[in-house]
């Protein structure tokens, strides 16, 4: 009977890596060759490909079938559990994992709210910290056999603080939320009282949901189901946050939060004004620097940390690393109210239960890299990348919502081409490029909006340069001037009968759509994605 050795069989793994030899460390030299087919993707070692000098670009692959493994065998008498790869115990979804990495590997991922973590991360998410239950705080758990779960999550946390700059004295962290949203209830949950007043940037000027939003028919969000939200707006005429109305809303509204951050938002906050106004009207500051949480480590863009009194953010956006969440907060009283006790217990037993450590094992992992020359490297190439991009979208005619871009994205406005950005997104998605439609300031329907937003930090992780991004804007154009073209074409109004047009088996554009689909692919599988 086979055992396993380590926690997610190390020694079976590292004798599978030997065996196909596509470890950097043994075989420097060498890169990988990625031939893609519909189905799936190929391996081999034959001519080496554009790679990414960032560490964790590198693309590993299965074991060819002449490598055998051995299945441990789990339990003794009449009966055992057989502890299969995935392979052998569930071949269905299997399938489905292989087809989702073959669309990453093929596809410009140009969503801003995504990234490509590395093989170290996956390999700590997909490890055995999974089993363990460990409700509560290091060292105050309600469980036991936690003494290596304490080690990993005061690890995680030293190096959350160390990753922003902050001093361990004037700054505590959270690092078991779940993911943003959830940090951001736990915080409300924290320093509100159900009713109490929030502003957050509105959802269709670039906010976030978990901000606050409500139509004149329903209150959208939890955030306004259980707090009363007044939004505060873009000045529609620069694309710039309007301070001024801000502050003026704020006197009226007295808010007990002032939410900075955003979504869609592709410009710094002015931290020391909304900090003045947030004293002014005897408020909390905090900041959801979700989006942007890898460009304040790496300090390319404004630190918020200066400012504000609470900071939250995902973990798996600029930052790179899994899906999870952190919050941090100042450990001297803000208002009456020691944030550290409240924003704990807000997180468990408030909102949460057992955190999951394979996630703050991925975390870790990630906070140790964000330290390295390497990412700050990377952060300062997401950002010139993210210039080239919207001067070249300007080059070619495109209104930027702001005029341009301080950080990771850009937000166009397709209004003034007479389309919107559901119908672009379409097209653009069949010709394998994934963005998103979005919101631009003046929109009515977050259905049909009239932007799409674009990010840089993914196609940054996998290589790209500034003129790889000059070619991503000019196959953006192509498949904005195709989507203008079927709009015309199409019999209906209606975005329904513009879905059905353009997936019918006699669309009149497909050979065009299927054209750019083969140059952007032979474009993306020029460069490895880390980690698969």
């Amino acid at each position: 009977m086979a055992s396993m050795q380590a926690c997610g069989g190390s020694a079976m793994m590292n004798s599978i890596r030997q065996s196909i030899g596509t470890e950097r460390s043994v075989f420097p030299s060498k890169r990988l060759r990625i031939g893609a087919c519909k189905d799936h993707v190929k391996l081999n070692l034959v001519k080496p490909c554009r790679s990414s000098q960032l560490e964790g670009s590198l693309v590993t692959g299965r074991p060819p079938s002449s490598v055998s493994v051995p299945i441990p065998e789990i339990g003794g008498g009449g009966s055992s559990f057989v502890d299969y790869g995935l392979s052998e115990a569930d071949p269905e979804v299997r399938s489905i994992i292989d087809k989702e990495k073959n669309r990453q590997f093929k596809s410009l991922e140009l969503i801003a709210s995504e990234n490509f973590t590395s093989r170290a991360v996956m390999e700590a998410v997909g490890s055995c910290l999974t089993n363990k239950y460990s409700e509560g705080l290091p060292g105050k758990r309600y469980y036991g056999g936690n003494e290596y779960i304490d080690e990993l999550e005061v690890l995680c946390q030293e190096r959350a603080l160390e990753a922003f700059g902050l001093d361990g004295k004037k700054w505590g962290v959270n690092v078991q939320p779940l993911s943003g949203s959830p940090a951001n209830f736990e915080v409300y949950t924290a320093i509100l009282n159900p009713h109490d007043r929030i502003m957050g940037l509105d959802l269709p000027h670039g906010g976030h949901l978990s901000h606050g939003f409500m139509t004149p028919k329903r209150r959208v969000s939890g955030t306004s189901i259980y707090f009363e939200s007044m939004p505060y707006r873009l000045d529609e005429s620069t694309g710039l946050v309007d301070y001024d109305m801000l502050e003026k809303t704020a006197i009226l509204f007295r808010p007990k939060l002032i939410i900075a951050g955003a979504s869609a938002y592709p410009r710094d906050f002015d931290y020391p004004r909304m900090r003045k106004i947030a004293d002014d009207v005897g408020a909390f500051l905090m900041m959801d620097m979700a989006h942007i949480s890898g460009l304040v480590a790496a300090s390319v863009v404004v630190n918020p940390f200066e400012y504000c009194d609470i900071v939250t953010t995902t973990t798996h956006k600029s930052l790179r690393g899994p899906r999870g969440g952190m919050i941090f907060f100042k450990k001297d009283p803000v208002l009456g109210v020691d944030l550290e006790s409240a924003i704990n217990n807000a997180v468990f037993p408030g909102l949460q239960g057992g955190p999951h450590n394979h996630t703050i094992g991925g975390l870790a992992v990630c906070l140790k890299h964000v330290k390295s020359p390497e990412f700050k490297a990377y952060q300062n190439k997401v950002v010139s990348n993210c210039r080239a991009l919207a001067s070249r979208l300007m080059e070619l005619g495109y209104k930027l919502v702001s005029g341009g871009s301080d950080n990771h994205l850009v937000l166009v406005d397709l209004r003034p081409l007479g389309i919107d950005g559901a119908r672009a997104e379409k097209i653009l998605d069949m010709a394998s490029i994934t963005l998103n439609k979005n919101s631009v300031p003046g929109d009515k329907s977050a259905l049909v909006p009239g932007g799409i937003r674009i990010g840089t930090p993914a196609m940054t992780t996998r290589g790209f340069s500034e003129n790889e991004f000059m070619s991503v804007a000019d196959f953006i154009h192509e498949g904005v001037q195709i989507t203008l073209e079927a709009k015309k074409a199409v019999s209906g109004s209606k975005l329904q009968d513009f879905m059905k047009f353009v997936t019918s088996p006699d669309f009149p554009l497909i050979e065009r759509v299927s054209d750019l689909q083969r140059r952007v692919e032979a474009l993306t599988t020029q460069f490895p994605i880390p980690g698969l």
